[in-house]
């Protein structure tokens, strides 16, 4: 044996020790550089899989001896393999209603290309649909570094409903789209503005100010699938996070996404034991005002722990509450406008839900993007506390972008986490433009990591942010935008060990299954993915484009490129005929 290898084997091997072949293994991936992430640098050469879970990891030698007549054998050929990823923050039930009716430009990285894509979308899309782009993309991906204009959308796309969504900030609607809502000079909005001409006709700019309100609105009006489609979408949406190298999401609820009634195409699913991406989910408040109410019966309805996929532990589960658990404390990081200050009441509100949340053991998230939100929830946190003691309740921060040390050390004694996602890789030049330039890392991911906090790498997709992962590892590894602007000082860029962890064991606290999920070692569920290149050594700049090229969720093959074609699980054709989805397919890293 090769002695560099033996001494990279050995550590990961010590489980395969005293295998027999009582333990006949279900699936065995031989031939890889499999990083089993228990600690830096441990690597095996193979592992085995029964029963859901990871049986042993060792030598191909070792891990052999299980082998028997109905194990099934994958060589990954000296590929890398790594632990499934784990997005703790992804829109994951929301997308799968609607990914099969939208045009996704993430990681189209030309203007020219994306407005080609939009204008042949068009073409095949029926009367009375909308084509529709709702977010993960930015103007500094693409090689012009510029939005397209309402003119060349016109130009593109004159005849049918055309709604394009730009971050939290700015939505786009053609001529047609601003015809068939009705908009005209006397529509208004609350928190935003529909832009006029000189003459006082919509010029289909919509602007945020400063929440997502409007956007949120206007896309609302657009037309949804049916349902039979929404159940393809899911599944189509699923397969694609699969491709991606995604095994686990942590969804975050969202607006416009009801409990139970927008849920039930997704809870079909899981109860077929058809869902591929073990999913976790809180529940979202809805109506200002209301958000007590809701909670009250929700209550009524789940509780942490219920899992409904049948053939996945914690396959399909509910988490707890939040990240929106009053509008009162929203946030939102539209750094396009100013700093939004909460109102007089937030206090209260925040306060009565959480006093029912810890009375009754509900885990919670809550969504703050700055310091001077995350000292008003802090306050509310620890006055409830001291009155109804936490006493280990799983809890945490979204986002975070500005919290201080002393905030942190705030979190760190009640007992809670971060979970970090990659906003600042799409809106990092817009921050620096309203702020101006940072030299303190936002979000301070390795302040965290120094005070061991427990911290989870995600990416907020699908519309502020790409649903794609390796673009958010890429921003770790490297502190830069899409634009490839760099905002981080070289002291608080991440290791690729440390990113990757993140992604896999770290985002697994916000679903209290850090001991069961995000390395490959015994007794953890079998969730694993083949790369095509090696994450550990390849070119940097390449890693935002990664994706999977065997992917294994509960032991089982979920998704298999075309290195690893015999394998690949069958999905029902993409549904409507007329899907972007069935043309370009997701994620634009092809």
């Amino acid at each position: 044996m090769n002695p560099v290898f033996t001494r990279l084997v050995l550590p990961a091997a010590l489980s395969a020790a005293f295998l027999t072949p009582a333990l006949a293994a279900d699936l065995i991936i031989t031939n890889g550089k499999v990083a089993t992430m228990v600690k830096e640098g441990s690597f095996a050469q193979a592992v085995a899989m029964k029963d859901g879970k990871i049986e042993a990891v060792g030598s191909n030698a070792q891990i052999l001896k299980l082998k028997q007549a109905n194990t099934q054998v994958i060589d990954a050929g000296g590929r890398t393999v790594i632990p499934g990823l784990n997005d703790s923050h992804l829109h994951v039930i929301r997308e799968g209603l609607n990914y099969n009716a939208e045009l996704r430009w993430d990681g189209v990285t030309s203007l020219k290309k994306a407005m080609e894509m939009l204008k042949e979308q068009a073409a095949r899309t029926p009367e009375g649909a909308w084509i529709k782009v709702v977010g993960g993309w930015n103007e500094f991906q693409f090689e012009e570094k510029r939005l397209p204009t309402l003119e060349e959308i016109n130009a593109a796309v004159p005849d049918k409903p055309v709604f394009l969504l730009y971050l939290y900030g700015l939505g786009f609607l053609n001529q047609k789209g601003i015809e068939t809502l009705g908009y005209n000079k006397d529509t208004k909005f609350k928190d935003g503005v529909v832009e006029l001409d000189a003459q006082g006709k919509p010029t289909g700019k919509l602007i945020a100010k400063p929440n997502a309100l409007i956007l949120y609105t206007t896309l609302a009006k657009t037309n949804v699938l049916p349902r039979d489609q929404q159940l393809n979408s899911t599944l189509h949406y699923y397969r694609e996070l699969n491709r991606l190298g995604v095994t686990s999401a942590i969804d975050a609820g969202g607006g416009g996404q009801n409990f139970p009634d927008d849920y039930g195409v997704s809870v079909e699913l899981a109860k077929d034991g058809k869902l591929t991406v073990r999913t976790s989910y809180y529940l979202f408040a809805q109506k200002p005002g209301k958000e007590l109410e809701d909670y009250q019966r929700w209550l009524t309805l789940t509780k942490p722990d219920t899992n409904q996929h049948m053939f996945y532990a914690n396959g399909y589960t509910t988490e707890g509450a939040g990240e929106n658990l009053v509008w009162s404390a929203a946030d939102f990081e539209n750094f396009l406008e100013p700093r939004p200050d909460m109102p007089e009441q937030m206090e209260g509100e925040l306060e009565a839900v959480l006093r029912l949340l810890v009375k009754n053991r509900w885990p919670f998230r809550i969504h703050a993007t700055y310091g001077e939100s995350i000292d008003r929830d802090l306050a509310v946190i620890e006055k409830v506390n001291k009155e109804m003691p936490l006493k280990g309740l799983r809890w945490f921060f979204d986002h975070a972008e500005t919290i201080s040390d002393a905030q942190l050390a705030r979190v760190k004694a009640l007992g809670g986490g971060i979970a970090v996602q990659d906003r600042m890789h799409f809106q990092g030049e817009h921050y620096w433009k309203q702020y101006g330039a940072q030299t303190r890392q936002m979000p301070p991911i390795r302040k965290m990591l120094e005070m061991k906090l427990p911290v989870g790498l995600g990416t907020d997709g699908t519309r502020v942010s790409s649903y794609g992962p390796w673009p958010s590892v890429y921003w770790a590894v490297t502190g830069k935008t899409a634009g490839g602007l760099s905002l981080w000082q070289p002291k608080d860029i991440l290791s690729r060990y440390e990113a990757l962890k993140l992604m896999t064991s770290g985002s697994a606290w916000m679903s209290g299954e850090e001991k069961v999920k995000g390395t490959l070692a015994k007794g953890q569920y079998a969730d694993l993915v083949i790369l095509p290149q090696d994450y550990f050594s390849m070119p940097v700049e390449q890693i935002k484009n990664l994706e999977s090229a065997l992917t294994v969720v509960n032991g089982r093959v979920v998704y298999a490129g075309k290195d690893f074609a015999q394998y690949a699980q069958p999905l029902p054709e993409v549904a409507p005929e007329w899907s972007p989805v069935k043309h370009y397919g997701g994620y634009q890293n092809k």
